[in-house]
């Protein structure tokens, strides 16, 4: 916050007044200088002006430096919210990952339940022996009859071997 109340200052631009009042202000060229042209000022006209421009200079100061904090102050916060988007954005592109992980993990889970070239193998060998042996057994017993006619069976009204007498 800013000071409202007159201060000494401290710096190095400060001008002092004079150290009794009996003795004649020491006036520096450039008040000198803007004095020839005018009235003659009285002595503590200009040792007042000198005080103002010293308290406004040490005001300025502190404004600046006010100023110079606010600015380190404002880039660390943007750094830290820099920095914190940055992690915000790893720890999303992990979750991301992390799914993508687990679900990668469920397929190749499932994948390695299905069975494999062998088994699929030794099963389609397996079925068609024993289509055949069960075919070759169905026929030998003479169980073709009972499969019905749409499957290949015959029809039980007609002879399974035409007779001879038919030339």
């Amino acid at each position: 916050m800013t000071e409202t109340s007159p201060a000494k200052p401290s710096g190095t631009d400060f001008i002092p007044a004079p150290a009794s009042s009996s003795a004649p202000p020491a006036v520096t060229p450039a008040v000198a200088a803007a004095s020839t042209g005018k009235a003659a000022l009285p002595a503590s006209g200009a040792v007042n002006h000198a005080d103002q421009l010293a308290r406004i200079e040490d005001k300025t100061a502190r404004i600046e430096d006010k100023y110079a904090r606010s600015e380190a102050l404002l880039s660390r916060v943007e750094e830290k919210v820099e920095s914190a988007s940055t992690r915000m954005n790893d720890a999303a592109r992990q979750v991301d990952l992390s799914s993508l992980r687990s679900e990668v993990r469920t397929l190749s889970d499932r994948v390695s339940r299905l069975p494999g070239t062998g088994a699929l193998v030794l099963t389609a060998i397996i079925t068609a022996v024993l289509t055949v042996a069960l075919m070759v057994a169905v026929q030998r017993m003479n169980l073709d009859r009972m499969l019905p006619h749409s499957l290949g069976g015959q029809s039980q009204t007609t002879p399974a071997n035409p007779s001879a007498s038919n030339p």
